[in-house]
C-alpha cells in the first residue's frame, strides 16, 4: 500500500488522537484528583498510581503521532490502541458492577475510548491487515 492511498481523514484522526492523548495525560498527571471530583469520587488512596495512567495515556498519544505521520510503516499500531481503548472499559464496567465505581466514571470511556473506535477500526480493518 502506498502513503498516498490512505485516505486524508486518517491522518487527520490519529493526529486527533495523539493531541487529545497529550492532553488527557498532562490534565491526569498535573491535576489527579480532577477526575474523581467530576465524577463524584472520592480519589484513589494513592494519586501517583493515577498518574501512572494519564503517563500511559501520553505514551498512547505517542504512538497516534507515528500512526498519523505515517500511517503505512506504523499502522499495526492502531491494535495497540484497540486493545487499551477495549480492555480499559471492560476493567471500567468490571468496577461499576463490582461497586468499585460509580457509574458516572463510564464518562471517562465515552471520551478516552467509544468515541475514538468507529475511525480506528475502520482504519484497522481496511488499511492495517498486513502482518507485523
Amino acid at each position: 500500500m502506498e502513503e498516498k492511498s490512505v485516505p486524508r481523514w486518517v491522518k487527520l484522526w490519529f493526529y486527533g488522537a495523539a493531541v487529545y492523548n497529550l492532553v488527557w495525560g498532562v490534565w491526569v498527571v498535573l491535576f489527579p484528583r480532577m477526575i474523581f471530583d467530576l465524577v463524584g469520587m472520592e480519589p484513589l488512596n494513592f494519586l501517583p498510581i493515577w498518574q501512572g495512567v494519564g503517563m500511559m495515556v501520553m505514551v498512547y498519544g505517542l504512538g497516534y503521532y507515528y500512526l498519523a505521520i505515517d500511517p503505512v510503516r506504523y499502522g499495526n499500531f492502531v491494535w495497540i490502541g484497540l486493545l487499551g481503548k477495549t480492555l480499559g472499559p471492560i476493567g471500567g464496567i468490571f468496577g461499576v458492577m463490582t461497586g468499585q465505581l460509580p457509574p458516572s466514571f463510564c464518562w471517562v470511556f465515552v471520551f478516552n475510548d467509544f468515541m475514538w473506535w468507529p475511525a480506528f477500526w475502520k482504519f484497522a480493518l481496511i488499511y492495517a491487515r498486513k502482518p507485523i
